[in-house]
């Protein structure tokens, strides 16, 4: 059966590799790009949908399965509450209304020490927003939580390019949980997991996410 993919945070590192997977992959005769403003990609398969994220249209969340690599940093956000908004109340709300319009699965890209009793509030938030998706339930709730992110993104971030060359030094006494991982993988991992037909609530973690 081909079905439509639903992508919240086409822009981002993980994102840019779900829609182009999403694209190329036959379990998908459509992919609704939820985004903000244009993505300038023209494709057959690809459905642009502009939403205000504080007042989404609920008629342009209808599909069958939800991918979310949403997310923001404090210092782009610019306080802790605008990040809140992008990282943990926009997938929830979005997902809500997915949810009630009979989205059957949700994949989402979280963090490795994802808690929403850690003391920090990065980690916190993602836990919040996992338990928050827990709590929709969806037929099929996959959380990734991939471990430090590999890939280039959009825009230049010098501390990522350090740790990257670091975390790849230094990656065979880093354990496995915590060891850098494509984003490209982290993608191709939540579309593999969308199509096995397994239903429930699934934390996929970083040294299984490595294994696809």
């Amino acid at each position: 059966m081909e079905k439509t993919a639903l992508l919240l945070g086409a822009t981002g590192l993980v994102g840019s590799h779900l829609l182009e997977q999403l694209l190329d992959s036959p379990h998908y005769s459509r992919v609704v790009a939820l985004t903000r403003r244009p993505l300038g990609i023209q494709h057959p398969k690809l459905q642009e949908s502009i939403i205000d994220f504080d007042n989404p249209d609920p008629s342009k969340i209808k599909g069958d399965d939800l991918f979310c690599a949403l997310g923001t940093t404090l210092r782009k956000a610019g306080s802790q509450a605008a990040q809140y908004r992008t990282d943990c109340t926009y997938p929830f709300e979005i997902g809500k209304i997915a949810r009630q319009n009979g989205v059957r699965q949700y994949l989402l890209v979280s963090s490795v020490g994802a808690n929403a009793a850690a003391s920090g509030f990065y980690l916190r938030t993602k836990g919040e927003l996992e338990d928050k998706i827990k709590g929709l339930d969806f037929e099929h709730f996959v959380t990734a939580r991939p471990s430090f992110l590999l890939g280039e993104r959009s825009e230049f971030r010098l501390g990522e390019k350090i740790g990257i060359i670091l975390a790849k030094i230094f990656a065979p006494l880093i354990p496995r949980r915590y060891r850098g991982i494509e984003a490209a993988r982290v993608a191709r991992a939540l579309i593999q997991l969308a199509n096995t037909g397994d239903k429930g609530f699934q934390v996929v973690e970083s040294e299984n996410l490595q294994k696809y």
